[in-house]
């Protein structure tokens, strides 16, 4: 299979006919080999337009969804970016194309190391890798520029939205109980943090992040 071609006929077809036009955004997507972070099994179907199944629950998103999560954050060179939920590492190493530095938290191990390997193999040395709890996200090194979740969630967390800089974005999926996902940005101005919806995106949720189950009586 040429993996260069498939990528190619994925940003055509796939990223720039769904309102995808930031340059910086649509260069990344014609770089990073999305083969290299799935499971082998997987890298045969790395270039289909829908979520792909890796492992424990996990999914690498769509990549007309993170394009647009991308393109919506608006990320400078000089960014710092968080990502919740790293996987294999896929949009992680995208926003690393863009954003100065990327910190890419994971929970699963195995995940987090075959992310590592990846990004060596290819060579972005400006991801780091922490492994820890999704859901606490990575205050060590906050403030961040940009935050953005690799997975839908039923709420962002309060002490995730805490991690945000001063003028920074975050992005997510948010699906309610019962809802139709929507990306949702979130900004800081002036210490308050306000939010807005973007596009409707039904991708799966993150382990930990889907919404509480209601009791019936």
């Amino acid at each position: 299979m040429d993996y260069q071609i498939a990528r190619h006929n994925m940003v055509e077809n796939q990223v720039r006919t769904n309102k995808v036009t930031d340059p910086l955004v649509i260069a990344a997507m014609e770089e990073v080999p999305r083969e290299l972070f799935l499971p082998e099994g997987k890298r045969g179907i790395a270039y289909v337009d829908e979520d792909i199944p890796v492992g424990d629950g996990r999914f690498a998103m769509e990549p007309m969804v993170i394009a647009r999560l991308m393109q919506s954050a608006q990320i400078a060179e000089t960014d710092v970016a968080l990502v919740i939920g790293a996987g294999f590492g896929y949009g992680s190493a995208l926003i690393s194309r863009v954003a100065e530095t990327v910190v890419a938290v994971e929970s699963n191990k195995e995940m987090s190391a075959a992310a590592e390997a990846a990004f060596q193999k290819v060579n972005y040395d400006n991801v780091i890798v922490v492994e820890g709890d999704l859901a606490a996200g990575y205050a060590k090194q906050a403030p961040y520029n940009v935050i953005i979740f690799d997975g839908a969630v039923s709420e962002v967390p309060a002490g995730i939205l805490d991690q945000v800089a001063e003028g920074g974005r975050l992005l997510a999926v948010v699906r309610e109980a019962g809802k139709v996902g929507v990306a949702r940005l979130y900004e800081r101005e002036n210490g308050v943090i306000g939010h807005r919806d973007l596009f409707d995106a039904n991708i799966p949720y993150l382990p930990g992040f889907e919404p509480a189950e209601s009791f019936v009586f």
